[in-house]
Formats: C-alpha cells, structure tokens, sequence
C-alpha cells in the first residue's frame, strides 16, 4: 500500500472527523466534537503554523498527519514537528507510517525546513520503531517539558 500524502483543507473535515475521533479514543483523551475542529481548522484553513496531511485516497484517507512549524537554533533554522500521526488499525504494519513520514521530507527540505522532529512516549515502543524506520534518531540529552498557559 502506498502513503500517498495530501495537503488537507476545511472541506476535507468531514472525512478527517472519524479519524481524529479514533485516534482520542484510542490514546483515551477526552476532547469533544468541537474542541477537536477547533484545534484542526485553523491548519485547515491555511495557518502559516502547520500543515494537516491525509494519508491515501482524500476520498476516504487511512490516516493522517499533522504537523507544525517551529525555530530550532540546534538545527539552524525552521523545525518541523509531527505533533499527530494516525493509521487505521486494519491496514497498520505494512510500513504507511514510515513512509508517510518519508514522503513528507522532500517538501518541507525544498520549503527551507532544516529538521523534522516528533514528541515520543518513552514507553511505546512501536512508535520509536516507526520513527527509527523513517531515519529519526533520538537526542537522549533533550526532554521536553511543557507549562500549559
């Protein structure tokens, strides 16, 4: 299976919705209908901070991802960070994670994005696998710390 990646849009909503809805449940976070398209519209409608991509057909996507922009002094200039990833669970294991992550990298080089970072639970172990596959490498020196505002 291919990991056709597309940029998404406010009309792609309604078929993004379900997977959003999936991906809360399944990480048990409770957010609402609307809480969850007020985080994503304004990505949808054209945020110079990020981008949301579908993942397969936009008809009826397998996943998506969702990605931000930030500055990173380390790398030099303009980071961007996956902040979501989510496949469906019938079509996981055959590599649409990794190589959706791989695909992203050509555009956000020639767009001047000198790094692509992403936040990990240190104890989910398939997701360090996925993100090794894509060539991400660990900075054991660094841990985010957050304070919410």
């Amino acid at each position: 299976m291919s990991a056709q990646l597309s940029l998404a849009f406010t009309e792609d909503y309604p078929r993004l919705a379900p997977l959003l809805e999936a991906l809360d449940v399944e990480r048990g976070v409770a957010h609402d209908a609307r809480a969850r398209e007020a985080a994503i519209m304004p990505l949808l409608e054209g945020s110079p901070l990020g981008a949301v991509y579908i993942i397969g057909p936009t008809r009826a996507p397998i996943g998506f991802l969702i990605m931000t922009l930030t500055w990173s002094m380390d790398d030099g200039g303009i980071m961007a960070c996956v902040r979501e990833i989510y496949v469906r669970p019938a079509v996981r294991g055959r590599g649409i994670a990794p190589e959706s992550l791989t695909t992203l990298v050509a555009p956000l080089r020639s767009a001047g994005v000198r790094a692509l970072a992403v936040e990990l639970d240190l104890t989910n172990n398939v997701a360090h696998g996925v993100y090794a596959r894509a060539l991400f490498q660990p900075r054991p020196d660094v841990r985010m710390m957050v304070r919410k505002l």
